[in-house]
């Protein structure tokens, strides 16, 4: 079947963006070197549902010149950018995604994306690999293996292996050292506030700015914000994050309370109707909100939509609903994925590390996949450090080397 996009006439534009991205995602350029030359995908088909942007992109072309037949689509109706999407058709890669595609049709993308029979899955938020166990259940001979890259997939997966349900052997790519440590943290942390920004074009500095949650994501998202001159407060259901929080300069409260102090209300949980009805009942006028979970379900706009006395579109991006009391309260990039919803998602410098934790899992699986069990997967740690020693070595650093009787002291018995 022939390529879903927009307009190919937008081509120019996402190769600008691609070969800007290019420029700085050294081992992603490293790995194409390599994968040029090996072709470990030779003869193999991959399915892949990753936020469509440059930087995703670069690891299509990357696994492409590794052999690989590809065949791409977005995980977020309102992530994907249409040059881009232009300018892989443009290359001769097949993609079937466009800019606010409809339930319907994102799901037809996927459909489409999944029924030439792929090998390797990487997925984003496990779409894929729901549709696979549910409704093309009869593509699941072709599969070998996969790679999940977000919290919200992992999530889900582990439900998978706990019920006896998963067909196939998956790599949880988010839970790599080299992916949530700086992807999680930095990449989220820098690109929500770019997309908060970028929309309101209002002053962080001197706001009270909530984050729901405080994994890696949310210890990210504020830390950015305190650095930009906000005073945070941190809602967490875990004690042990929430002592962190505290520890790490931040107030805790719960969400109820929170409510009627935030400027600024960022949700990151991976859980649904974290800021509801009665949240919404005692938020001051002028309240922000947004989303950086991968489902738009942490922020429950449909009760907005339903009970607001008036909704009218602000600016690009961000929706007004007037409530009881004249309040106004926003909702950015309707409650999807602020960072990319509302910008250009985690920077490339990032998501260098990530995808080559992907590029290299996907090659993992094509030589080992067929031996694996069906169950999850952590990423083998040699490919984690393999990864941190190139992204060291480019940043211009060196560390230490245990001497052998380091080795051999750190591996006795009798310390």
């Amino acid at each position: 079947m022939s390529s879903e996009i927009r307009d190919i006439h937008l081509a120019p534009s996402g190769h600008n963006k691609i070969e800007w991205v290019r420029r700085n995602m050294p081992l992603l350029r490293t790995l194409e070197d390599e994968f040029t030359r090996e072709k470990p995908f030779a003869g193999l088909k991959i399915a892949l549902s990753i936020h469509l942007e440059a930087k995703t992109a670069y690891l299509t072309k990357v696994l492409a010149a590794g052999g690989a037949a590809m065949y791409i689509t977005g995980s977020n109706p309102l992530s994907t950018q249409d040059d881009v999407a232009a300018a892989l058709v443009d290359d001769g890669l097949e993609v079937h995604a466009w800019y606010g595609a409809t339930d319907a049709e994102y799901e037809s993308h996927m459909r489409h994306v999944l029924e030439h029979g792929c090998q390797i899955i990487i997925d984003d938020g496990g779409d894929l690999v729901h549709m696979l166990h549910t409704t093309m259940q009869d593509q699941l001979p072709h599969v070998i293996g996969g790679c999940e890259e977000t919290t919200t997939g992992i999530l889900r997966l582990r439900a998978m292996v706990k019920n006896g349900e998963l067909r196939f052997p998956m790599i949880d790519v988010n839970d790599a050292d080299c992916k949530h440590l700086f992807d999680n943290r930095y990449g989220t942390g820098q690109s929500v506030w770019d997309g908060i920004n970028r929309t309101t074009n209002l002053i962080v500095a001197g706001k009270v700015v909530v984050i729901a949650g405080y994994g890696w994501c949310g210890k990210g998202a504020a830390m950015r914000a305190k650095g930009l001159g906000a005073r945070v407060i941190v809602t967490e259901v875990n004690p042990v994050r929430a002592i962190e929080a505290v520890m790490d300069g931040f107030d805790v409260m719960p969400m109820r309370e929170a409510a009627k102090r935030g400027d600024f209300f960022v949700t990151v949980t991976g859980d649904c109707r974290v800021i509801s009805e009665e949240d919404f009942k005692v938020m001051k006028s002028g309240a922000i909100l947004c989303n950086a979970g991968h489902f738009d379900v942490e922020v429950d706009v449909a009760w907005l939509k339903k009970h607001a006395e008036e909704q009218r579109e602000m600016r690009k991006n961000i929706m007004g609903y007037r409530l009881s009391g004249d309040r106004w309260v926003y909702v950015l990039g309707e409650g999807r994925l602020v960072n990319l919803a509302c910008g250009d998602g985690h920077p490339a410098e990032i998501m260098d590390m990530s995808f080559a934790i992907q590029a290299l899992s996907a090659r993992y699986l094509a030589k080992h996949g067929r031996e694996m069990e069906n169950r999850l997967y952590s990423v083998p740690p040699e490919i984690d450090q393999e990864v941190a020693r190139r992204k060291l070595a480019f940043l211009g650093k060196q560390c230490d080397t245990l001497t052998e009787e380091q080795v051999k002291y750190l591996n006795s018995s009798s310390l």
